[in-house]
């Protein structure tokens, strides 16, 4: 098995809800992105995915969130806007866009600080 990752950044504002604390109020981030990209096998260019391609996908993504307050936008109106919903989002957009029958997003991390990071990983079977 073979596995890629790629980091990129975006910032953005939000206020927790449901016993989110002092996260409550509208605070912002300078969020990290890794995302993982596996694969059994390489692709007629012996790649997983071309790091070009993928670094493009996420931040054509990660664009619709850059310094944007994220409880406005419609995946986050009623759900609440932790990294670890970031993660989950995140891993959903990107996975439609490169998914395929040889490789497959692996996980999506996204780091709100240095010492805080949430990661979603694909559900095993």
């Amino acid at each position: 098995m073979y596995e890629v990752k790629i980091k990129a950044d975006f910032s953005a504002a939000h206020n927790l809800r449901k016993g989110g604390g002092k996260c409550e109020s509208l605070h912002g981030h300078n969020f990290i992105v890794e995302v993982a990209v596996e694969s059994e096998s390489l692709d007629e260019g012996e790649m997983v995915i071309d790091f070009r391609l993928l670094k493009g996908k996420t931040k054509a993504i990660l664009e619709t969130l850059d310094h944007r307050y994220l409880n406005e936008l419609p995946f986050f109106v009623e759900t609440n806007p932790t990294s670890e919903n970031l993660a989950t989002y995140i891993f959903g957009e990107l996975s439609r866009q490169i998914d395929q029958e040889s490789r497959r997003v692996s996980w999506v991390s996204v780091w709100e600080s240095e010492t805080s990071q949430a990661t979603y990983r694909r559900p095993k079977k």
